[in-house]
């Protein structure tokens, strides 16, 4: 059975008094959710101490956004694995689109944060997905496979979630036909070793196309940006209808 994960993405959102009125908002929905549903919020580096004491015992687990591949050094804005583990983040999200965009990520040094965060014991969330341009020119199926070539060189795929963003459904409003996101995740599923691990869909997801993504049949979760930032929002995200 692969496991269903569902990460709230804050981004850069939220200050800690902020992120104390969220979860007096959000935690009571979660009495209501199946148990089988895995919930995790991903909040900016500032945020994650204090989510971490204010999640204990709960149903929730902790995310960061990024990790550093080596364990300290000279590396100015950085976050290392070590750092994340002792203040209780389980997940770390890896190859944001928003990263590779903006801040040069690349195939390269996303395999040695996916190693780097495995390493401590870290489940790290990996994204993978295309442009607007590179889907008009029909490169989709041959940018993912090339992504998940690179990527997970030496990667254990028993620890590791992958989530399928289509960059221009990302805050555009655009989502992805859920159908034809279901497909791309079977393509992504095809090129694993192993094919339980759970893939994400992450795109423009609400509250009112959730239950849609959630019954395609290859959709393990949702990676969620804007939706994840109110509370009643992303309960009813988390507590899709099935």
């Amino acid at each position: 059975m692969r496991k269903i994960v569902i990460a709230g993405n804050w981004k850069m959102f939220k200050t800690q008094a902020e992120t104390q009125d969220f979860l007096q908002g959000f935690l009571p929905h979660l009495d209501e959710t199946p148990s089988g549903r895995e919930v995790l919020l991903c909040p900016p580096f500032t945020d994650l101490s204090i989510l971490s004491k204010s999640l204990h015992g709960s149903r929730v687990q902790l995310g960061a956004q990024n990790v550093h591949w080596e364990e300290n050094g000279a590396y100015t804005g950085e976050i290392a694995a070590p750092m994340l583990v002792e203040i209780g983040v389980r997940y770390v999200i890896v190859g944001h689109s928003e990263r590779r965009q903006f801040f040069g990520e690349t195939d390269e040094t996303v395999n040695l944060r996916l190693k780097a965060a495995q390493k401590y014991g870290l489940t790290p969330i990996l994204c993978v997905g295309e442009t607007k341009q590179q889907r008009d020119a029909g490169e989709t199926e041959s940018l993912i496979t090339t992504q998940l070539e690179k990527d997970l060189v030496n990667v254990d795929q028993d620890n590791l979630v992958i989530a399928y963003e289509p960059i221009w459904a990302i805050g555009t409003g655009d989502t992805c036909e859920t159908n034809e996101a279901s497909r791309v995740i079977g393509l992504i599923r095809s090129q694993l070793k192993n094919p339980n691990v759970p893939i994400q869909y992450g795109g423009s997801v609400k509250p009112n196309n959730i239950d849609e993504i959630m019954a395609q049949p290859e959709i393990d979760g949702v990676l969620v940006g804007g939706a994840s930032l109110e509370p009643a929002s992303f309960a009813r995200i988390v507590n899709y209808h099935q």
